[in-house]
């Protein structure tokens, strides 16, 4: 079997979910895929509002060099992450912003989608606070790394029963969405 490795690195504010979103790709790939994962995080000065980076590694093999120093995708979510953290990406990878959080100043040498789905979040869901499992599902909906069962999976046993139904709204609308730009 041929080594495949994924790395993602998730990156906005304090209070977006990133990092719970960061936190379900790695146990999906690990509890329900048999894969190796590593997931790291650092926040900014203060917890919620304050910078946050979520880091991702996937493999099918045993993960020798846990730090990514530049990534295969990156999730930019605010202004200030697209401006500090933009230039991780590798040429060629793939860069996903949300056009209420980000506005687009610089070119990079990356496949960037620029998605509207905070809004459509609003719209069919009316609950802002499941942002993050949408995000994860249109990630996996333009670059499926692990399967959206296995994200099912997870979602169910790290969230109380009461927040499944919208959880899952978000997860199947992010995929909806995501996979217009899966090629």
């Amino acid at each position: 079997m041929e080594n495949t490795t994924h790395q993602f690195i998730f990156t906005g504010s304090g209070g977006q979910g990133l990092i719970t979103a960061a936190i379900v790709l790695g146990e999906a790939a690990v509890m329900h895929e048999g894969l190796e994962a590593v997931q790291s995080q650092s926040y900014g000065a203060a917890a919620r509002g304050g910078a946050t980076r979520a880091d991702v590694i996937i493999s099918n093999e045993p993960i020798r060099i846990p730090k990514i120093t530049q990534t295969g995708v990156l999730i930019c979510l605010t202004q200030e992450a697209y401006t500090r953290f933009g230039m991780l990406i590798r040429p060629g990878g793939l860069f996903i912003t949300d056009k209420r959080f980000v506005r687009s100043v610089q070119k990079l040498d990356a496949i960037h989608i620029e998605l509207d789905l905070y809004n459509k979040v609003v719209e069919e869901i009316g609950k802002p606070v499941v942002f993050n499992i949408a995000i994860l599902g249109a990630l996996l909906g333009i670059y499926p790394a692990v399967k959206r069962e296995s994200v099912i999976k997870v979602l169910e046993h790290r969230f109380p029963p009461a927040l499944h139904a919208n959880n899952l709204k978000a997860l199947e609308l992010g995929l909806k969405v995501g996979s217009m730009y899966h090629s």
